[in-house]
């Protein structure tokens, strides 16, 4: 159970309008300007908007995985371990702080992963 980073960001890619911006340490990624998710290739962690409740119950769950990174206009972000995850799990995780960014009309145009 891994993802490597080319997977992450072809899961990035299967995304509308995604912004990609490298930092120094980080590469972070917005959809019309609202940011979504964030990468460190160091650490192999990805960051990732979620809902309060979801950042609650994957943290609970698998701590070993999923850890709290901040929380922020009514968003909780979770840091996930990538040699902890199925690729399955994190597309889903992906594509939900993906469409809790973009607007209304891009989400339409986008299906959720099956």
């Amino acid at each position: 159970m891994s993802v490597r980073s080319d997977e992450f960001h072809r899961m990035l890619e299967a995304l509308a309008d995604v912004q990609r911006s490298d930092a120094t340490e980080w590469e972070s990624y917005s959809v019309r300007g609202k940011r979504f998710g964030y990468y460190w290739p160091r650490t192999q962690t990805v960051g990732l908007k979620q809902t309060l409740s979801e950042q609650e119950a994957l943290v609970a769950e698998r701590p070993d995985v999923f850890e709290v990174q901040f929380t922020a206009g009514g968003f909780g972000w979770v840091v996930v371990q990538l040699d902890g995850i199925e690729s399955d799990e994190l597309t889903e995780l992906v594509y939900e702080a993906w469409r809790l960014s973009a607007p209304d009309e891009l989400v339409e145009q986008v299906p959720p992963p099956c």
